[in-house]
């Protein structure tokens, strides 16, 4: 069964087509800048090819229209025609209270998803987008599945999602706390649990995914019990260009005295803050990393900044558990960025906690394994997220039940 794999955004949309049996990757690659001028075309495959070209994607159909012709080519396919493909998921960032496990999309889902916009809105939009240029282009008998991020969350009991506003407003628009990269967060717990040879339902864990955008999880007995993320994926901690968490009457403060509309203010916490709000420089945290080592204050006072907030979630998730069998790390920054996982970490020696340094150094690229030592009383992963596989995999259930029924 080979199943394409979308992660579609408001100007981009990356694929991967996966053989689900031996779960190898036939192709994959990414259309940037759709709707802009010299829109880009990525492709390579398992067998080698690879072409990028610049070219005209006018919008998320035109690039969908790309991506099956480079499947199919006779010179760089990996398939003879789109019958070869047997579904396709999804990436879906806010299922809201509506979706709790990949879902079959059909109208309706389509439509609850579309009253989430507004959660979600540098999100949920563009995927919507990509979801209908999708249905468009391939066949309607290929079976299309949503895989929510905020699915894996829907474990939190109460008190960890309500926020203390009035409870009308959670009953009236659903104001919670809902979590987001749940994919990745699921992908390396269970991971970790095969690395460590344990069954996850004994473990407290707490996995880091850190990237532009970043989350931690709390995961106790195989279970979330607390994320980062709330509402929206701007809450938590900052981030390339999200601010995390503020006092919230900084938001009024700047409505009232920046004469800002919600809009306004939105486009300032979600694209002009975090990382790149601090330094002044770039989301990019390798940027950061070369001003920083040039002493540049406002770098090197965005690195302190960043990690300070991520150690006072993991310490307050430890607390959370009683406890914790191991801390991973993911992501962009999670698995490249070794002087964050040493920084982090060692707020937490007096819990036993010690990084094998030369280990850790070294642990970058793609690489995977334990980068504690042989000594520590909590394990220290860095696991490479594969949310793609992890969508792939939900989408074959939601098949396979979609038969059963049938049959």
């Amino acid at each position: 069964m080979n199943i394409l794999v979308i992660n579609a955004g408001s100007s981009s949309l990356k694929y991967k087509l996966i053989n689900i049996q031996n779960e190898s990757v036939l192709a994959k690659g990414n259309c940037e800048r759709i709707g802009l001028k010299d829109s880009i075309f990525n492709y390579k495959t398992q067998n080698g090819n690879e072409m990028k070209v610049v070219c005209d994607l006018k919008d998320h159909m035109a690039a969908f229209i790309k991506v099956k012709d480079a499947l199919t080519n006779e010179n760089t396919g990996v398939i003879k025609n789109l019958d070869e493909i047997s579904a396709i998921g999804h990436r879906a960032v806010h299922g809201g209270s509506f979706f709790k496990e990949a879902t079959l999309l059909t109208e309706d889902v389509i439509n609850k998803m579309e009253s989430l916009i507004p959660l979600a809105p540098l999100h949920n939009g563009a995927i919507i987008q990509g979801i209908k240029a999708c249905f468009a282009v391939f066949d309607k008998s290929v079976p299309e599945v949503a895989v929510f991020d905020t699915a894996f969350h829907s474990t939190m009991p109460p008190k960890a999602f309500m926020f203390p506003i009035a409870y009308e407003y959670y009953e009236k628009y659903g104001i919670r706390r809902y979590g987001f990269h749940g994919t990745s967060h699921r992908c390396v717990s269970a991971r970790c649990a095969k690395l460590l040879e344990k069954d996850i339902e004994t473990l407290k864990m707490i996995t880091c995914h850190l990237g532009n955008g970043s989350s931690i999880a709390a995961i106790k007995n195989g279970k979330v019990i607390d994320t980062s993320m709330g509402l929206t994926p701007l809450d938590g901690f900052m981030m390339g260009s999200r601010s995390g968490a503020l006092d919230p009457s900084v938001v009024t403060f700047l409505q009232e005295h920046e004469k800002l509309s919600p809009r306004e203010t939105d486009e300032i916490l979600n694209k002009k803050s975090g990382l790149l709000g601090i330094s002044g420089i770039s989301t990019d945290d390798r940027d950061i990393t070369i001003a920083a080592a040039k002493g540049d204050k406002r770098a090197i006072l965005a690195h302190e900044m960043l990690v300070y907030q991520i150690t006072k979630y993991i310490g307050g998730y430890i607390a959370a558990m009683n406890g914790c069998d191991a801390i991973v790390f993911t992501a962009g920054l999670g698995e490249n960025q070794p002087s964050h996982r040493k920084n982090i970490c060692s707020s937490f020696t007096y819990l036993g906690a010690q990084i094998d340094e030369s280990i850790n150094d070294k642990m970058v690229k793609g690489k995977e394994g334990k980068v504690s030592t042989n000594n520590s009383k909590i394990d220290i992963f860095v696991i490479p997220t594969d949310e793609e596989l992890i969508i792939a995999k939900d989408t074959q259930k939601v098949v396979i039940r979609l038969l059963n029924t049938k049959n």
